[in-house]
């Protein structure tokens, strides 16, 4: 492929191509999840209201139109990837215990813990049932796969005993079963319904960017600031995880520093000073530098993957996703 990665690339003009299938796919998602049981039909109708910006449809869709080929089972299979989506974070927010996500309350918070891991199983549950009805063995076995790595992934998460600990092979590995998965699996089905020669290349490029879609979002949770005290939100560090930045300083900083930040491990309730604190050792150990130097190595491994792709408005906006991955700041 020729030239650079474009740059300043919104996700609205990404998705131009593939708007109103975009359409098709929310509105599939509900009548998927659609149900005679009043309860049912009042979560999934907040879940459908709190859904994000449909990226790993977008990606799906445009997979499956990089040959300007008909995609005819495509928005099906978007619209079930959407809903696997949606129940991996509704089991997330249940672990975790959170009480908002998107700035709106999650279903544990609104409803209870009980209804959302229901709910969760729910959604996988409804999902598979409609791939089973398409006949695709293919898709099945590729949906099914990132499901596994998915909840693999969360398992090698709740095992870790000793956080600072945690190497960087085994945060590759994590994240690439939590994200990148999925990710994989979205551009896999898109060739399966409309490119199936590309469908390796397809896969290689969705795994290869949501490894940097994932590592952008763990340096962003270091880099965003609380509205209220203009302090680092620092959410990964208040709830002990350990991501790549802290990685990284982890080997570079001072035994004085490391001293501080075991101290914020020991802690069940830290403070915004504290966490401001283990910030700006992450950053002056060069953990940031080091973050987004990996994650621009996977996203031009994203890039390459493309290469041998037809030059279509498609394969244009897949180069143009990388940009969107790599520079969004929300």
């Amino acid at each position: 492929m020729n030239g650079a990665i474009p740059r300043g690339v919104s996700l609205q003009a990404i998705q131009v191509p593939v708007r109103a299938k975009l359409d098709d796919v929310s509105r599939a998602m509900a009548t998927i999840v659609s149900s005679e049981m009043p309860l049912v039909g009042q979560v999934s109708a907040h879940l459908l209201a709190m859904r994000g910006k449909l990226f790993r449809p977008t990606l799906l869709l445009l997979s499956s139109q990089v040959e300007d080929a008909p995609e005819d089972q495509a928005v099906t299979l978007a619209a079930a990837l959407e809903l696997i989506h949606l129940a991996t974070l509704v089991h997330d927010d249940a672990v975790d215990h959170s009480a908002l996500r998107r700035g709106m309350p999650t279903v544990n918070a609104l409803f209870s813990h009980q209804i959302s891991v229901i709910m969760g199983d729910f959604l996988y549950s409804t999902a598979l049932t409609h791939l089973v009805g398409l006949g695709d063995l293919q898709a099945l076995q590729a949906l099914t796969r990132a499901s596994t790595e998915m909840t693999l992934g969360e398992m090698r998460q709740l095992a870790v005993t000793e956080p600072l600990r945690f190497t960087e092979s085994e945060y590759y590995d994590l994240i690439r079963s939590k994200t990148a998965s999925l990710m994989r699996t979205a551009c896999e089905l898109g060739a399966l319904s409309g490119a199936r020669s590309h469908c390796e290349a397809l896969g290689d490029f969705g795994e290869n960017l949501g490894m940097a879609f994932q590592i952008t979002d763990d340096l962003l949770d270091y880099r965003e600031v609380k509205e209220t005290t203009g302090k680092p939100s620092g959410l990964d560090l208040r709830e002990h995880k350990v991501t790549l930045p802290l990685i990284h300083a982890l080997r570079e900083m001072s035994p004085a520093s490391r001293k501080e930040v075991e101290r914020l491990f020991e802690r069940e309730a830290v403070t915004d000073d504290e966490i401001a604190a283990v910030v700006q050792i992450v950053a002056d150990s060069g953990g940031f530098e080091y973050a987004r130097q990996r994650g621009e190595e996977f996203a031009e491994r994203a890039y390459d993957a493309l290469s041998d792709l037809p030059d279509t408005v498609a394969r244009r906006s897949l180069s143009a996703s990388i940009s969107y991955v790599m520079e969004r700041h929300s």
